[in-house]
């Protein structure tokens, strides 16, 4: 199932907020750095150098990532969601693939990311496009935050 990968637009900000509420809460809930980055994507995200982009599947969002700067030449790989209904349909592997592409077009050396266990194929997508386990700071930015990944580019 091929998608068009499309940039953050304001119009788009209720979907991406959508879209994470709905695995934040079916496996964990909503933080308050959670709510601060999806109520305010703009502000929190887009306004500090950051991007979100979406898979779109006809005129249907199905899919989203942000980048959000973390310092020189790395970013955060955060808020990667895929509508219930398209998971197993390669779309998480797509926007992966995309955002890869993009930070090496962009000369950003890594890309962090904080998940949890728990989400097995997320962390098996992961570990084939490269990502490998580093340490995670104490205390963790998100209180579900179990393993610290990074791909260095």
């Amino acid at each position: 199932m091929s998608v068009r990968i499309i940039p953050f637009q304001p119009h788009l900000a209720p979907a991406f907020k959508e879209l994470n509420i709905a695995w934040l809460t079916e496996y964990f809930y909503v933080e308050p750095k959670d709510s601060d980055l999806l109520d305010n994507c703009q502000e929190v995200i887009i306004d500090k150098g950051g991007v979100i982009f979406f898979a779109q599947l006809k005129e249907s969002i199905v899919g989203c990532f942000s980048l959000i700067p973390m310092g020189t030449n790395t970013v955060e790989l955060g808020k990667m969601a895929v509508r219930e209904g398209y998971q197993g349909k390669k779309i998480g592997h797509q926007l992966l693939k995309y955002a890869i592409d993009y930070c090496n077009k962009n000369q950003i050396a890594s890309i962090v990311l904080y998940s949890n266990t728990v989400l097995q194929p997320a962390i098996y997508l992961y570990k084939k496009f490269g990502f490998q386990e580093i340490p995670m700071e104490v205390p963790p930015p998100y209180d579900r935050s179990n393993i610290k990944m990074a791909l260095i580019l």
